[in-house]
């Protein structure tokens, strides 16, 4: 089966991933445009900012059936796969258990600081999830530095150190994270993927399922299996997995239909039709609950997933179709070693703040800000490269 994969998914995860770090900046800076960031929940609209970690589960999703179809030509059988998919999804729900926890660290009668317990966090995930090379770093070496990361990680939680006010002194699931977040859709796609891959029709069902169960939940449907919840539910009432599997069924859809198609127009017209329909939807479901991206509400999941799409059409058109080369090498990293360039800024930010010296104020605030922030993303991915190239690249 041709399985060729389509440079435009590296080529959106680059542009998403730098996005997602100029975004994530925004924290510290000043007046800036109310349309740049996150709305608050009770506001009935669609920052920019809403829209980027939505665009990345898509990309998720889309790289999910090349990858399942890369194992099984190497051989791999369904349960290796499946190991494979379940160790992928700990790693992720592992790392964004501990970010989230650091979010109510508290440095009173605490034994770390909160930089210094957010630094030795950020080693441990490279020393236990790096793609060691083996010409560099022997088997047993490898053993003993992942053996450590474990061991690190086990340490914070112990000296872990919380807000009197929370009410809780050991770390405990708040939300996931983002990561988190990320490797609970991935361990639900990735699964439906390996088994019902072969059927287009049953993965547009999976996505639609959880489309659907994003609707009953907004609508109460879903309320006499409410003592579930706490146990047992589809994370974000299913909106996640939703935009996940949205392209999961493009990217199958692609396999199976469009792979051979030496013109791929047939398959670029789809992606639009599909885009329209998804914005359509969503402004369908708008007057019900409304546009939220902190409720996950249905309407933010389909004008998201719509966008998304339309994204991954220009890319593919501009990309795969004719032939343009869009980015300069230096922000391929951001597209090939994402997890790392997701967590250079966790080492940045406390090492910045140990500097003597601030940002002067204009450099934090208005259109300068947003330009420090850009340069600040574009820095993060440019050392992404160079941490690469001396054998640190996170991969799971």
């Amino acid at each position: 089966m041709p399985t060729q994969r389509i440079q435009s998914i590296d080529l959106l995860r680059a542009l998403t991933m730098l996005l997602m770090i100029w975004v994530n900046d925004f924290w510290r800076l000043t007046d800036i445009p109310a349309w740049l960031q996150h709305m608050p929940a009770d506001v009935d609209a669609l920052g920019f900012s809403d829209v980027i970690f939505p665009a990345f589960l898509f990309i998720v999703g889309l790289a999910i059936p090349f990858a399942t179809e890369a194992r099984r030509r190497r051989g791999e059988g369904d349960h290796e796969i499946l190991a494979h998919i379940a160790l992928r999804a700990l790693a992720l729900i592992v790392m964004g258990f501990f970010m989230v926890n650091l979010e109510s660290y508290s440095e009173v009668g605490a034994r770390l600081s909160k930089s210094s317990w957010q630094l030795l966090m950020t080693v441990a995930f490279v020393l236990i999830w790096n793609a060691y090379e083996p010409e560099r770093v022997s088997a047993r070496v490898q053993r003993l530095l992942q053996a450590s990361g474990v061991l690190l990680l086990m340490l914070l939680a112990a000296l872990f150190s919380s807000d009197p006010s929370s009410n809780f002194t050991l770390m405990r699931p708040h939300w996931w994270g983002i990561l988190g977040m990320i490797g609970w859709s991935y361990l639900l796609c990735a699964t439906a993927q390996l088994f019902r891959g072969q059927s287009l029709r049953a993965m547009t069902a999976v996505w639609l399922f959880f489309s659907l169960f994003n609707i009953a939940a907004f609508a109460g449907w879903l309320e006499p299996l409410g003592f579930m919840q706490p146990y047992l539910w589809l994370i974000g009432d299913a909106s996640m997995p939703a935009m996940t599997m949205a392209g999961c069924v493009i990217a199958t859809l692609y396999q199976r239909r469009f792979s051979g198609d030496n013109d791929g127009r047939r398959f670029l017209l789809l992606l639009l039709v599909t885009g329209v329909l998804l914005l359509l939807a969503g402004l369908a479901l708008r007057p019900a609950w409304g546009i939220s991206k902190i409720l996950a509400t249905p309407a933010w999941t389909q004008l998201c997933t719509g966008i998304s799409v339309l994204c991954f059409a220009l890319f593919y058109g501009l990309a795969d179709l004719r032939g343009y080369s869009l980015w300069p090498r230096l922000l391929l990293p951001a597209g090939v070693a994402t997890l790392t360039c997701y967590l250079v800024p966790y080492v940045a930010y406390p090492l910045l703040q140990r500097l003597p010296v601030d940002l002067p104020p204009m450099l934090s605030s208005s259109a300068p800000g947003l330009l420090t922030s850009a340069l600040f993303a574009l820095a993060v991915v440019m050392l992404t490269g160079g941490l690469n190239r001396i054998g640190i690249r996170l991969k799971i």
